[in-house]
């Protein structure tokens, strides 16, 4: 594409004169530019991409994006704003590929992961070719991917959905993370269905107040858009139980409003739940019809879960006979609420839980059914919310019976401090302390006997553990199993 041309989807009264080269490629990384490329310079917390434009021209730059002049042998396009101006590109560039997908958003604290995946699961058993894209990983058709963020920047995102419409995808279901709807990384798409699941305390390292986080969220139901669209209507799916809900739906203009619940009176809604040690009944309503509902997923929270992937498909048009059986065959989501069995006569379960809220919600579903002592491994994050830390000390000593409080990722932080502040919320309460993840893992397992439960939460899927600036191979399952073979 000319570069004369691709900018024309910028607004019309930037400033160009000189070459009109071919563009081939966009990048925002001197490390992948390419002849023919077009370079975006982003200003990032940490480095500035106007300080690499040089070295971007002599890996084959034919031109550069930027927010001030530049002495170059290149075109350089002045713009007010290159992250604005970056989503609108990639979407030009990449031929506008959301309008060629189905695409459901999903954001809210918890629950973003295992609702993508029971989407998916229900579209792809109904022999639709899906993709999707969240914190576990990229899937495109049947390839899988690492992903580096919950959301990926524009450029990257653009491109994903370009590949997903050359493999033929059907549906594209995402997680929406809050930084990526306040940095605008998803402008440009154009989602046919977006999800809320709930909101709780989370990220006010970054959003500062409740208030600003929940903004944040509710910006993706903005940008359902404001005309009706009768032959392709949008759908704003949102919890009824949840008191955002009402925010987000006043942040809708023409999109139709779906409500799941199991409190308040919902147009899909859950009655008549029973839990157990392997699994949850309930009836599902929809309109005037019951549907019994025998699902392998554990808590109430895991039952929220499943109502908002059965409205998002329902609306989808998916049969509800395709959209239960599917439900009813799906074993469970790596670290969530993960079972970890070698053999042992203790429940082991491993979950991403990371928020005062999910570690509360998983803690009250292990009362259901714990007959004896319940341990829980908890730790908190590095350079992330400082706010959380008392109340997830606090929950781990309201909820079990042995506490121990451990390190999750410090990252650049002194895994002691994280500890102490921790423990500002628990002074005077029972509870072990051991910084070594590893060895608090290993010290719950030892002391453990038949009957009961012991949840390791905070990292569930990731096998990783971010020490200083060094990413150590951990995975909490791995470890676990080890311990009880070891016993």
């Amino acid at each position: 594409m000319k570069l004369e041309k691709l900018l024309r989807s910028l607004h019309p009264l930037i400033p160009f004169k000189g070459e009109n080269p071919e563009i081939t490629s966009i990048d925002n990384d001197n490390r992948k530019v390419q002849k023919g490329s077009l370079f975006i310079c982003i200003k990032g917390y940490t480095v500035d991409g106007h300080d690499f434009a040089e070295s971007a021209v002599k890996n084959g730059a034919v031109a550069i994006l930027a927010e001030r002049p530049l002495d170059l042998a290149v075109p350089v396009i002045i713009v007010k704003d290159t992250t604005r101006a970056m989503a609108v590109l990639a979407d030009s560039f990449y031929e506008q590929p959301t309008k060629k997908l189905h695409l459901i958003g999903i954001t809210g604290t918890n629950g973003k992961t295992t609702t993508s995946h029971l989407i998916e699961k229900i579209f792809a058993d109904a022999g639709q070719k899906t993709g999707l894209i969240g914190t576990m990983y990229t899937k495109i058709a049947d390839k899988v991917m690492e992903t580096k963020n919950t959301t990926p920047e524009s450029l990257t995102l653009q491109k994903t959905f370009k590949q997903m419409v050359e493999a033929s995808v059907d549906l594209a279901v995402m997680e929406v993370s809050s930084h990526a709807l306040d940095l605008g990384r998803v402008h440009g798409c154009d989602f046919d269905i977006a999800v809320f699941t709930n909101l709780s305390q989370d990220h006010l390292d970054y959003h500062k107040t409740m208030d600003e986080y929940k903004r944040a969220k509710g910006l993706l139901f903005a940008q359902l858009g404001n005309t009706f669209d009768h032959h392709n209507p949008k759908f704003a799916v949102l919890n009824a139980d949840d008191s955002a809900t009402e925010m987000y739906r006043r942040s809708t203009a023409a999109a139709h409003i779906v409500t799941y619940g199991i409190d308040k009176k919902a147009d899909i809604q859950a009655e008549n739940i029973q839990m157990t040690a392997s699994g949850t009944n309930f009836d599902l309503v929809v309109g005037a019809v019951n549907y019994p509902i025998q699902m392998q997923f554990i808590g109430k929270f895991s039952v929220y879960n499943v109502l908002a992937s059965i409205a998002a498909s329902l609306v989808s048009g998916i049969a509800i006979n395709e959209i239960i059986q599917s439900i009813e065959n799906v074993q469970g989501v790596a670290g969530r609420f993960e079972l970890v069995n070698a053999g042992q006569d203790f429940t082991v379960i491993v979950d991403y839980a990371h928020t005062p809220d999910s570690l509360e919600n998983v803690l009250k579903t292990i009362q259901h059914f714990a007959k004896k002592k319940v341990f829980v491994i908890v730790g908190c994050g590095g350079d992330r919310d400082r706010s959380k830390r008392p109340l997830m000390a606090q929950i781990a000593c309201q909820y079990a019976t042995n506490p121990i409080l451990t390190s999750d990722n410090p990252r650049s932080e002194d895994p002691l401090v994280i500890l102490k502040e921790m423990e500002a919320g628990v002074a005077g309460q029972t509870y072990q302390l051991i910084p070594d993840r590893k060895a608090a893992i290993e010290t719950a397992i030892r002391q453990a006997s038949e009957g009961d439960v012991i949840l390791i939460a905070g990292k569930g899927h990731e096998t990783y553990q971010i020490i200083g600036s060094v990413v150590h191979d951990f995975d909490d399952r791995l470890v676990a199993r080890a311990a009880i073979e070891g016993r």
